[in-house]
Formats: C-alpha cells, sequence, structure tokens
C-alpha cells in the first residue's frame, strides 16, 4: 500500500475515521528534510501494508489541517489510532528511528 495522499476535505475520512492506525505526514515541497523522509515513509507503508496507512498532507495546500493540530514545523508526523492522535514528532529521521516510533505506539 503506498502512501495516500489527504487533504483538508479528505482528512476526516482518510485519518480521523480509518479503521487503521495512520501516520501522517506533513510535509511541503521546498521542505528538504520533507523529501529526506518521503522515501522511508513510503517503504514503510509497503511493509506495513494493511496494518498502518501513511498519509501525507502538503501543508501549502491544505492548511487548515496541520493548523487544528499545531503544527510549526516540518515535517511533522503524527500518529492516529482511533480517531486520536497518540504520538508525534517533528523533523527527519532515518528509517529505522521512525519505524522503532511507528511499533512503539502501536
Amino acid at each position: 500500500m503506498a502512501t495516500v495522499k489527504v487533504t483538508d476535505s479528505t482528512f476526516e475520512a482518510e485519518v480521523v475515521n480509518s479503521d487503521i492506525p495512520v501516520v501522517v505526514d506533513f510535509w511541503a515541497e521546498w521542505c528538504g528534510p520533507c523529501k529526506q523522509i518521503g522515501p522511508a515513509l513510503e517503504e514503510l507503508s509497503e511493509e506495513y501494508a494493511g496494518k498502518i496507512k501513511v498519509a501525507k498532507v502538503n501543508v501549502d495546500e491544505n492548511p487548515s489541517s496541520p493548523s487544528q493540530l499545531g503544527v510549526r514545523g516540518i515535517p511533522a508526523l503524527f500518529l492516529f489510532k482511533d480517531g486520536q492522535v497518540v504520538s508525534n514528532k517533528t523533523g527527519a529521521a532515518p528509517k529505522a528511528a521512525l519505524q522503532g516510533w511507528i511499533e512503539s505506539a502501536l
């Protein structure tokens, strides 16, 4: 399962109402660290297919969702489980660190 592009209008359906946990990546085209973690998130979405969903929200095109969650810096990652934020982190990290963060939150 590849990453899912989510917008302000699809955020509730794709993330809040998801029946599996969702990692939301708030990113922007101009953000270097966002581009660094993109491939790792893509790989993790494949490895955890059916267990978690990885959603990407472009903050420039969708300002409402990040502002509701108080996102101040990107990349910002939020893990939703049963419609609630159970964990979040800001900044780039290697794949192993991202995987550890996901595992600890599940």
